[in-house]
């Protein structure tokens, strides 16, 4: 039978931790397919313009603060699927996506509720020295034995028009003459924020058929970090001296900061490093019926806010 498009049609469904930026994303696709949004986050009112996308009485908000186990009860209270998208890099990372990630999908448990997808991240490894990747890993795993037909995503580094990726580096490229790049050589598989979205709404629409299963999602190319500055200087039309820094200047200046606005922590530098690829051993967005877009398809439209003199001026070639 041909799908109408609103598989989700009626079911509340929980997103804790999206007054995000992917929240916000997840939250039209989720409205989009039929559901009634229930958004949980410690500061509810960075979504509230969620609101105007869904229909009187569909769109409500809860403070919750996943440490707290009362106020993540309240929050999954009469959901028929929870969404987990809460993570950090910095603070007690075991309490918000470690153990904490288990504590979420119990109380979804608890509820009654019928599906449940935790948004974990590519490179999650429970033998990582950075805790980041470590705490996903083990928070993968808390909520598969909590939960144990939970589906788990992996995603790449999500980009948007809103994103803080993209956008970060198109800031710094329009203001400065050269910059400096970390780990120029280490690969990126950057994933669509709607693709991801998408994802997210196939796996709770089905819970039968992804259920209990791990996702890899990334996007469909893959480019150095080099390679992206690059593009990204070409779309804003603008010459810069591109700096590709040594992996052992770039980490001492991620470790030690003395570069004034560096924008990376030690960790996220380890990271970095790592690369940010599907690994391929896990099933991807193929099967979860999903197609993704390219970030070249539009570099050109949304950095156009870089270029001088704006969308008035002439777009010049980069070198």
């Amino acid at each position: 039978m041909a799908s109408d498009g609103k598989e989700l049609r009626g079911k509340l469904v929980t997103v804790i931790g999206g007054s995000g930026f992917f929240g916000k994303h997840l939250a039209q696709e989720l409205l989009s397919r039929g559901a009634r949004l229930r958004i949980a986050s410690r500061h509810p009112e960075r979504a509230f313009r969620s609101k105007t996308s869904g229909n009187l009485g569909e769109v409500q908000f809860v403070r919750c603060d996943v440490t707290k186990p009362a106020s993540v009860a309240q929050a999954v209270a009469g959901a028929d699927a929870v969404v987990n998208l809460v993570g950090a890099f910095a603070g007690d990372l075991d309490a918000v996506q470690g153990s904490g990630a288990g504590k979420i999908a119990a109380a979804a448990k608890a509820a009654g509720a019928t599906a449940f997808v935790h948004v974990s991240a590519i490179g999650a490894n429970a033998e990582s020295k950075v805790e980041y990747a470590r705490t996903k890993a083990e928070g993968e795993a808390a909520v598969l034995t909590a939960f144990p037909k939970a589906t788990v995503l992996r995603p790449s580094i999500l980009f948007g028009p809103d994103d803080n990726f993209v956008n970060m580096f198109g800031r710094l490229i329009a203001m400065l003459p050269a910059l400096p790049v970390f780990a120029p050589t280490a690969k990126l598989q950057p994933l669509f924020v709607d693709d991801a979205a998408e994802a997210v709404a196939h796996a709770l629409a089905e819970p039968g058929k992804h259920g209990g299963k791990t996702y890899e999602i990334a996007g469909p190319e893959v480019l150095t970090m080099a390679e992206l500055n690059q593009r990204i200087a070409a779309a804003e039309g603008r010459s810069r001296w591109l700096i590709e820094l040594p992996d052992a200047v770039g980490g001492l200046i991620a470790t030690f900061g003395f570069l004034p606005g560096a924008p990376i922590t030690a960790d996220q530098f380890a990271l970095l490093q790592a690369g940010n690829v599907a690994s391929g051993a896990l099933p991807g967005l193929k099967a979860l019926g999903v197609s993704p877009r390219p970030l070249g398809l539009y570099l050109d439209r949304w950095l156009v806010q870089y270029r001088k003199h704006g969308r008035f001026g002439a777009k010049a070639k980069a070198g």
